[in-house]
């Protein structure tokens, strides 16, 4: 490349040598790699950049990662892997291509691997904190299963239309969906399969795979509300959850449609109990039960769980850290709605409401989703509880608003 840079150095107001145009012409190589940030490569040596080059804009970003990734914390960070290769530039992908809604802070950043939170930990612990209310990297994080706990959860069908818990679980030693191979991913399904072909009783069931199911069998599952497509949302697609589709996807449910497991979609497995009306406490009870059952038979193939007692159970995305529980009904409140207190009193509860087509959509006809505001350093004993007392108010508010009466009295204290 020097040689054809000679003539043109050596014809430069006629005052350098041959062998001094040669050493300008190296050097005006490497000013122009270094200065214009131009990716040039020379005798086989690829430019590196400093940190502070590749830092992403992060301006015009409404997500937590975006609130807490500075630029020392990413030239800190940015030239570490995990054991299985994911990088810091990799969690953050998804945060970096969507900036956000404007009056929804999304997270911004999501786990390749187990091992991420740890890695990456000068990032994802104050993301966690942020995330979760206030949970500091010294707090430790309780797990209970146990539904005899659980008091009251039986609403009124009137008000409660459906009722669902649902939760995460992801398998140790394989990597998340936004960074696994092929092969884990298959590894997973099998693993999850086999342990699923060993549940009995009304937990009994079969499993749908994406890639291999037939029209009818599609078309049960689109009426049951079942069939998860391909993700579409670019939270999903930046972090790379969408490769390879339907590659190693699948669906089970057991004969009684009330227990739910979806595999290889933003977590190893998605695991629902749900059913029409208003029985929180059997739901519960039936979502408890299977997890267990699930987790035993899969440590009788020498797998377990991602967990821990910082974080509870490990998932992609750290906004479902902890339980990655969440219990939701559908409950009609029409009259509550319109007071102006409504997004007051349920954050006073710790609840949070989406319309009944899921995160972003609307209500209609006064029905809510209502469910959990909180994943991380509750069980899920306490967070079922959470919603059964707090959907419990809401109906007697609406009852009350029904008679034409004040709910004043009734709205909880900050």
């Amino acid at each position: 490349m020097a040689s054809r840079l000679l003539p043109r150095m050596v014809g430069y107001r006629g005052k350098l040598s041959a062998a001094a145009a040669v050493a300008v012409g190296v050097a005006g190589l490497s000013y122009m790699r270094t200065k214009r940030g131009q990716a040039c490569v020379s005798q086989g040596v690829k430019t590196t950049f400093p940190p502070s080059a590749n830092f992403p804009d992060l301006r015009n970003h409404n997500n937590v990662m975006a609130s807490h990734l500075t630029p020392s914390i990413y030239a800190k960070l940015c030239n570490r892997k995990t054991p299985n290769g994911y990088t810091l530039d990799q969690a953050i992908q998804t945060g970096v291509d969507n900036p956000g809604h404007p009056f929804i802070k999304t997270v911004g950043c999501v786990a390749g691997d187990e091992e991420s939170y740890e890695v990456f930990k000068e990032l994802f612990d104050p993301v966690i904190d942020e995330r979760h209310n206030g949970y500091s990297p010294n707090d430790i994080h309780p797990t209970d299963l146990d539904s005899s706990k659980i008091r009251g959860g039986n609403f009124d069908n009137k008000y409660v239309l459906s009722t669902r818990v649902r939760t995460g679980r992801c398998i140790r030693g394989l990597s998340l969906p936004p960074a696994c191979s092929r092969a884990e991913r298959r590894m997973v399904e099998q693993v999850v399969v086999e342990a699923l072909d060993g549940l009995s009783g009304d937990l009994k069931g079969k499993y749908f795979p994406l890639n291999n199911m037939t029209e009818s069998e599609q078309q049960t599952l689109i009426d049951d509300h079942f069939l998860f497509d391909k993700p579409v949302s670019p939270l999903l697609t930046c972090a790379g959850m969408a490769r390879d589709w339907p590659d190693a996807r699948g669906i089970w449910h057991n004969n009684d449609k009330t227990f739910l497991v979806w595999v290889n979609e933003e977590d190893h497995t998605r695991l629902i109990s749900m059913e029409k009306g208003g029985n929180m406490k059997s739901v519960f009870d039936r979502f408890c039960r299977g997890l267990n059952q699930v987790e035993s038979l899969i440590k009788t193939k020498g797998w377990e769980y991602m967990w821990n007692e910082h974080l509870g159970y490990v998932l992609t995305c750290p906004s479902n850290l902890g339980t990655g529980m969440r219990a939701g009904v559908h409950v009609k409140l029409p009259n509550l709605a319109k007071d102006s207190r409504f997004d007051t009193i349920l954050e006073r509860l710790r609840l949070q409401k989406r319309g009944t087509g899921g995160v972003d959509t609307a209500s209609v006809g006064g029905v809510f989703d209502i469910s959990n505001l909180d994943r991380l350093g509750q069980s899920e004993v306490q967070l079922c509880q959470r919603v059964i007392d707090g959907v419990d108010l809401l109906i007697k508010m609406e009852k009350q608003l029904e008679r034409g009466r004040s709910i004043d009295s009734m709205i909880p204290r900050a």
